[in-house]
């Protein structure tokens, strides 16, 4: 930890600045502050914003993820509620049981290919503007349990952000969350959409793509 030694001419001039502040917003409510002092006292008190820009702020610190746990990264995923990463300073931390109420949906484990669809139909029952995590190296790339059984959630869902290990440690899913949260506050289109070709809530194959097939064909 560092520690910052301020003089005592510092501290008096932050008692003085704080004490002109006290008294130009008393002046603003007695309405007795006005020509360039008012503008000044405005340049200093407000943000101006856009509507886009205030909407997805609003988006990133307040998601509502899932209820849903697959397997054993489900485990860690619980435990980012508790004390030590306290998930709630980023608004994160109303679990909601239902998937018309939740825009985050974490896959916390291996999907089986006969589990496959049942994920696939809680991601469509998602209301818009939704997002995912797929938490461990089961879920991203099928990890330890490579074989015919399992699937990685990318072949059957649109990923936003893939957080490794096995099972990755409660801070690792909240630096995935972070990286997700600074993603949606930094535009309000959704990156995922380009990156799977998604138009609505359908996902939809490239046109050069299906045009190369065909000519093959």
């Amino acid at each position: 930890m560092e520690v910052i030694r301020h003089s005592g001419s510092e501290i008096e001039r932050a008692k003085q600045d704080f004490r002109i502040r006290q008294l130009r917003a008393r002046d603003l409510l007695n309405n007795d502050l006005d020509g360039a002092d008012l503008e000044k006292h405005v340049e200093e008190s407000i943000i101006t914003t856009t509507v886009d820009k205030a909407v997805a702020w609003a988006r990133g610190n307040a998601m509502f993820p899932a209820t849903f746990g697959l397997a054993c990264c489900a485990i860690e995923m619980m435990s980012i509620v508790a004390s030590r990463v306290d998930v709630a300073r980023f608004g994160f931390e109303a679990f909601r049981a239902s998937p018309r109420q939740a825009d985050l949906l974490i896959l916390s484990g291996r999907v089986s290919i006969k589990m496959a669809p049942v994920v696939r139909r809680i991601w469509d029952q998602m209301l818009e503007p939704k997002w995912s995590i797929a938490m461990g190296a089961c879920s991203s790339s099928m990890g330890v349990f490579n074989n015919y059984a399992v699937v990685p959630a990318d072949k059957f869902m649109p990923v936003a952000v893939h957080v490794p290990g096995c099972p990755p440690r409660p801070e690792a899913l909240m630096h995935g969350i972070l990286k997700l949260r600074q993603e949606i506050v930094s535009g309000p289109e959704q990156s995922w959409r380009e990156r799977y070709h998604a138009i609505g809530t359908e996902e939809l194959v490239a046109i050069e793509q299906s045009t190369g097939e065909a000519a093959g064909a």
